[in-house]
């Protein structure tokens, strides 16, 4: 078991921009908040200054759902710095996140002469993000890149912490690095444009960090609540960098996963063999969401969370949108969902395992998160079925 709570994670009430520090002291990089791109040309600047190089080239990487939204004012933002620069623009979505998208990539850098002192920017959501990381970590054996997310799930989850990959056939993000970007760059115009149903997966991840770090989260996104569906910048802008703090400072003690970042998988476990089964058709927050549930309900059974707690964090995810049943998906028919042993199946190809055992992430207490490995397939069908059934 492992106790993360600490004091230093109480960080929802401080402004200004983040930054991420490694396990040695040393400075990695920052996470900076801005309402449009206009600053970002002089992030870039300080960037070269910080590690006394001047980029070559630039190449932005997004996909067919962003490019039409941001890439030409990014572009127009990006000017000033008189570097040259290009873009490339893949098909959108969740089954083109593979090694046939890295190729196009490669190509793109190959063809047009990039070198090691190009940069990469990552423009999208958490695919688009995975993908430009693990290109600009294997291109001539590293390039830089700068995440500048899109969704508010990338904001808070997969733009931070240096995590890139793809996935491979049906197994998600087996192949991938541990690679750093020199910055992650949130722009809160990307709120306007973004779908409900992603602003409500986004959420699944926000949620998840009150659970895991700091109950007193919770409540703040229960006072926020309707500004919080409602868009409102400031409101949006507080949980987002709430968010990041407490993934920062997980991933400031275990950048490479060793450990307590284990932690921050709450919910994905059953989430993620859900999302698999379902071929990918389920937002991953929602799958999340799923998984919390399944979470609460195994740490209600094994004593270290009471049923009023069970309770009131079942509610909270519904009350965001999330599903707390897989039928609450009302598109989703019966005859194609799966049957809980197909996901219990689906589980045992997790990537964190260890070894035989899954390293199961549970709540001894509404905000401290604990790892457990003595997790029996009998008590994790029985949360699957909590949620399936």
């Amino acid at each position: 078991m492992v106790n993360n709570q600490s004091d230093d994670r109480k960080l929802q009430s401080q402004t200004g921009d983040l930054p991420v520090m490694g396990p040695d002291g040393n400075f990695l990089y920052s996470i900076v908040f801005r309402d449009s791109f206009r600053d970002l040309p002089n992030e870039i600047q300080k960037v070269e200054d910080s590690i006394k190089t001047s980029y070559s080239k630039i190449l932005i990487v997004t996909d067919s759902n962003v490019g039409p939204h941001f890439l030409s004012k990014l572009e127009a933002d990006l000017k000033v710095l008189q570097i040259p620069l290009d873009h490339i623009v893949l098909p959108a979505g969740e089954e083109y996140k593979n090694l046939d998208s890295i190729r196009l990539i490669y190509q793109k850098l190959i063809e047009e002469h990039y070198d090691r002192q190009s940069l990469l920017l990552a423009l999208g959501g958490g695919v688009i993000g995975d993908m430009t990381g693990f290109a600009a970590a294997t291109y001539l054996r590293g390039v830089d890149f700068i995440q500048i997310p899109t969704t508010l799930l990338s904001q808070v989850d997969s733009s931070v912490g240096g995590k890139t990959g793809v996935d491979f056939q049906s197994y998600k993000n087996m192949v991938g690095a541990f690679y750093m970007p020199r910055l992650v760059y949130m722009n809160d115009q990307v709120y306007s444009t973004l779908p409900q149903e992603q602003l409500i997966s986004g959420l699944g991840e926000v949620v998840k960090y009150g659970f895991i770090c700091d109950k007193s989260f919770l409540d703040q996104l229960s006072d926020l609540h309707d500004r919080i569906l409602a868009r409102e910048p400031e409101a949006l802008r507080t949980i987002v960098r709430a968010s990041c703090a407490y993934k920062k400072a997980v991933v400031e003690q275990d950048p490479r996963e060793k450990g307590i970042r284990a932690i921050l998988n709450f919910g994905h476990t059953i989430g993620h063999a859900i999302e698999k089964k379902m071929n990918f058709t389920l937002f991953h927050g929602d799958c999340v969401g799923l998984g919390m549930v399944a979470s609460l309900f195994l740490s209600r059974q094994r004593g270290l969370i009471s049923a009023a707690e069970e309770e009131s964090g079942v509610r909270l995810i519904q009350s965001f949108g999330l599903p707390v049943k897989l039928s609450d998906r009302a598109a989703i028919k019966v005859d194609a969902m799966p049957t809980p042993e197909e996901v219990l199946e689906a589980t045992h190809s997790d990537k964190k395992r260890a070894g035989s055992k899954i390293r199961f992430i549970l709540l001894d207490g509404i905000g401290n998160a604990v790892i457990q490995t003595d997790i029996s397939d009998v008590e994790i069908l029985e949360g699957i079925k909590r949620v399936l059934n």
